[in-house]
């Protein structure tokens, strides 16, 4: 490309870091990515900063130099670390810096360009936090709102490309500088120890790049030659056998690099109206039933998801590329155009893997998919049994769920499938988690897991009828590292499901693996509004919930050498487990010696033998009729039953629920129901003659029922239970944090004021990239009008603003929402959240009708709105239960600026289904 006749932009490799600041893993989210600076200033690069890691308590600015790569590594060896370690150990490991740097951004040296659109910069960050790009002139900067850009932290392979628009319009006739600002924290689980990689200090490593996107000329035509482009990476392709694909869902990744030419006017939205096969591939294709269009906005990358249809004949072998045709349509002022003329038509040529049949000698690991709620496609791998059904004895056994640690990518890295077991009558399932890092294998990432042992059932129901397992089986869940974490979590959480585990190397929880004594908001936070925060973290805490596996066969696994999950994790969560029964079927083996990864780790003799007995026995119930248990739950709606007992609502959400349960020898049952207010019993699993509750005899419904049900009797003078016929009412449950929006069955509505450029349609666009960048989740951004006329995908929905709209006040209404805007302000308990630098998050109970659930990013100003952003839960362990106000005090001490949290109270007969305020587990300031 001719330089001097395009757009082009250079990034100086000259770096001014200020580091290091102690913090936690998560505090990112709450302070500024800038912290300590505060860009409505000028930046002085001779000021000294307060910093508790350096000699003298004070820290300066210091230099870093990338690479022509843009590979940047930041070190401080002047601090003492190893003084910090003896004492903090890897809390003091993990530091905060903000790095500065500057961009050039060079116009063309002709001045045809001139009246076209700015350009814009495609920037890969490359595990830095976030970054921020400002206008060059810092005398600009006090009435400049910093736009903060979430870094690709985990180096994800599937990362979409992230468009960013330049704050200020660049200069035509000459360079325009800007400055870089870029948050980069050292995290233990990213980096490691610094001794892992023969280092006494820790050492961040950043790749940096940035290069342009310039708008082409406008001719006759006002569109694009090719507005959307398709993106490989993010392809969800199954393996073909005999000719047919596997399984039938196919994914197209897409990407609309259209510009919005006008701020006055909506432009560069696209979308699309068919797909299909050509007719010499033999396939035939239907876009998946959605209730509305498939929109792209501009920048937005997004998974086109179709179904092959089942009457569809083989393909040839010889055949590696289907040729998929796709028609857009522009869309504009916020309607579909319907003008043939307008229309564009494409070709996608889709790569196709053939494999060859599997036998019980060879076999490849098959590429299978399934559709996640009609919209977003999802990948997975299986590795078949060796015998169907039909040869032998004993049928198929259940399959085996195999959970990969956390960065690993099970299509590209073929290591993870290699180094699991084939079994002789189960089929071995390796679930995606929805990315390598997924969310720790809990809430979606657990979600996905169970749904490819679903989908695998009925790929086999429709063309491999002998190798087919019952669709309500038990599993065998396997794990090593963040997936052997993720075992101990799976199992602990729906135990009825669990036949057996076999986690190695896992973490007990994070909070534990790296302690959170460094962090900066410990310093201002008052304890009662730190405990209400923390609930956030309670669904994750395997610690808790181990009473759950007392009936459940254990083998745990640990390398004795491990640098990377100390083996004191394993070793502790065998000894609580044995706390709660000693006679638990659990078996800890540390092989002495071995790090965190050996090949063998899970493919030995020991496992196998391990997965042999417990495949040939029968572990649905204690070994005796007298029965003993714990059942401990956090969030009823992502925990299942024990024993066929089940809790579906706590008296106080927030905090744990347990259930002691005692059957003796005659059926007779009795119960010690801690914060807890209704309960399910399927008696086809438990025998109950006779029922007691926190010493209360109740007169329950006959066997004949099926299931009973007990739930508190609100309208006694004193706390009591009765059993009900039914609680069909199934009242939706508080989550207890925001990080259940990402629970979504399929497309995420983010609704925004207008389609118009606003702050808003930034943040939505953010949004947007951070979804399908960490979790492959695809959204759509509509405007509150559409939403209002009923366009919504009635997924889960973000309401960006709006706040006088009336879909916020339908939504508020018909959910029975406490909260509400008044005046300006958002009103909780009579309680006027007011200033001007705050954010709200809070999630609302869905409607029938237009969302499952609701997370509202409310904000007077659009700094506000930025910290609202910020705390949106991509990410594990971050601090944001179901509801969150934080002011511009957080920027300097983190969750110390909150100006108010809770968590929902429970919803029952007693208050009509409604999440109301719960005292108990809420605080103001």
């Amino acid at each position: 490309m001719d330089g001097t006749r395009e757009w082009r932009v250079e990034v100086s490799q000259e770096w001014d870091v200020l580091g290091p600041f102690p913090i936690h893993a998560r505090e990112q989210h709450f302070l500024s990515p800038a912290f300590p600076l505060d860009l409505s200033k000028n930046i002085d690069l001779t000021r000294t900063y307060p910093s508790a890691y350096a000699d003298g308590g004070y820290i300066s600015w210091s230099k870093a130099s990338s690479d022509e790569h843009g590979n940047l590594k930041v070190s401080h060896p002047n601090i003492r670390w190893e003084q910090l370690r003896a004492t903090e150990g890897w809390a003091a490991l993990q530091h905060h810096n903000v790095l500065r740097t500057y961009l050039t951004v060079y116009p063309p040296v002709s001045n045809q360009q001139s009246t076209q659109a700015d350009p814009r910069l495609c920037v890969e960050c490359l595990q830095g936090a976030y970054f921020s790009i400002l206008p060059g002139d810092e005398t600009t900067w006090t009435n400049h709102v910093s736009e903060w850009h979430m870094g690709n932290v985990y180096a994800l392979e599937h990362a979409p490309v992230q468009f960013v628009s330049l704050p200020t319009s660049p200069c035509r006739a000459k360079a325009t500088r800007y400055q870089v600002v870029l948050c980069g924290p050292y995290e233990i689980r990213l980096f490691g120890d610094p001794r892992s990689y023969n280092s006494e200090h820790p050492i961040l490593s950043i790749n940096f790049t940035i290069s342009i996107d310039t708008p082409p000329l406008l001719a006759t035509s006002p569109y694009l030659s090719t507005p959307v482009l398709h993106a490989p990476a993010h392809d969800v392709i199954p393996d073909f056998i005999h000719g047919r694909p596997f399984s039938s869902t196919l994914g197209i990744g897409l990407r609309n690099v259209d510009f919005c030419r006008n701020t006055k006017s909506i432009s560069g939205w696209w979308t699309v109206v068919s797909a299909a096969i050509s007719p010499c591939a033999g396939l035939r294709l239907s876009l998946c039933n959605l209730l509305t269009a498939i929109r792209l906005a501009p920048t937005q990358t997004h998974v086109l998801t179709l179904e092959f249809q089942l009457d569809s004949g083989p393909i040839p072998t010889d055949i590696t590329e289907l040729p998929v045709d796709i028609t857009i349509s522009p869309f504009h002022d916020e309607s579909a155009c319907s003008d043939v003329d307008e229309q564009q038509i494409f070709r996608v040529n889709v790569p196709i893997r053939h494999i060859p049949m599997w036998t019980s000698v060879s076999y490849t690991a098959i590429r299978a998919t399934y559709n996640l709620g009609f919209s977003n496609s999802t990948i997975f791998l299986v590795l078949p049994p060796r015998y169907p059904n039909k040869e032998g004895d004993g049928g198929l056994k259940e399959p085996i769920l195999a959970l990969h640690g956390a960065g690993v990518d099970i299509i590209n890295q073929t290591f993870w499938a290699d180094s699991l077991p084939r079994q002789d009558r189960a089929w071995v399932i390796i679930p995606s988690g929805r990315t390598s890092w997924g969310l720790d294998w809990h809430g979606p990432s657990a979600a996905d897991a169970f749904a490819t042992v679903t989908a695998l059932h009925d790929i086999l129901c429709t063309g491999f009828v002998d190798w087919v397992y019952p669709r309500d089986t038990k599993l065998i869940v396997m794990g090593h590292s963040n997936g052997g974490q993720g075992a101990w979590y799976v199992a602990s959480r729906w135990p009825d499901k669990v036949k057996a585990v076999v986690a190695a190397a896992g973490y007990i929880k994070s909070q534990a693996y790296v302690p959170w004594s460094m962090s900066r908001f410990a310093h201002f936070i008052d304890p009662a509004l730190r405990a209400v925060l923390e609930t956030s973290l309670l669904p994750d805490d395997n610690d808790l919930f181990l009473s759950n596996l007392v009936h459940t066969p254990v083998l745990a696994i640990h390398g004795g050498a491990d640098d990377n999950v100390p083996p004191w994790h394993t070793r502790e969560a065998v000894s609580v487990l044995r706390g709660w029964n000693q006679d638990a079927d659990v078996t800890y083996y540390e092989e002495p010696g071995q790090p965190h990864w050996w090949f063998e780790v899970l493919k030995n003799t020991r496992v196998q033998a391990f997965l042999d007995r417990v495949c040939c026995s029968s572990y649905g119930a204690p070994k005796t009729k007298c029965r003993k248990f714990t059942l401990t739950v956090a969030v009823p709606a992502e925990s299942g039953p024990m024993g066929g007992w089940r809790v579906h609502a706590l008296e106080v959400p927030g905090r744990l629920g347990r259930l002691e349960v005692y059957e003796n020898d005659e059926g007779a049952v009795n119960i010690k129901a801690s914060n807890i207010s209704v309960i399910s019993i399927d008696l086809s699993k438990a025998s109950v003659n006779r029922l007691v509750i926190n010493n209360q005899s109740i007169a329950h419904a006959n066997a004949k029922a099926g299931t009973i049900w007990l739930e508190q009797d609100t309208n006694r003078s004193s706390t009591g239970w009765k059993a009900v016929d039914s609680y069909a009412e199934n009242f939706q449950q508080p989550h207890g944090r925001a990080q259940a929006i990402l629970n979504a069955d399929g497309i995420i509505d983010i609704v925004i004021p207008s389609l118009h450029h606003s702050s808003e349609l930034s943040v939505a666009l953010r949004i947007t990239h951070n979804l399908r960048t960490y979790h492959l989740l695809d959204a759509r951004i509509l405007s509150a009008n559409e939403a209002e006329n009923g366009l919504a995908c009635g997924g889960n929905m973000v309401v960006i603003g709006c706040a006088d709209t009336l879909l916020v006040k339908d939504l508020l209404r018909r959910s029975q929402s406490e909260w509400s805007h008044e005046g300006g302000a958002w009103v909780l308990n009579d309680k006027k959240f007011d200033n001007p630098t705050s954010g709200l998050l809070f999630l609302v109970k869905g409607t029938s009708s237009t969302a499952n659930t609701a997370l509202f990013l409310q904000s007077s100003d659009p700094g506000g709105l930025e910290r609202a952003l910020r705390l949106f839960p991509i990410r594990t362990g971050v601090l944001v239960p179901d509801w969150l106000v934080v002011d511009g005090r957080a920027d300097r001490i983190g969750a110390g600026g909150t100006e108010g949290a809770g968590v929902w109270g429970s919803a029952g007969r007693s208050n009509n289904g409604k999440w109301g305020f719960n005292d108990r587990m809420s605080w103001f300031n």
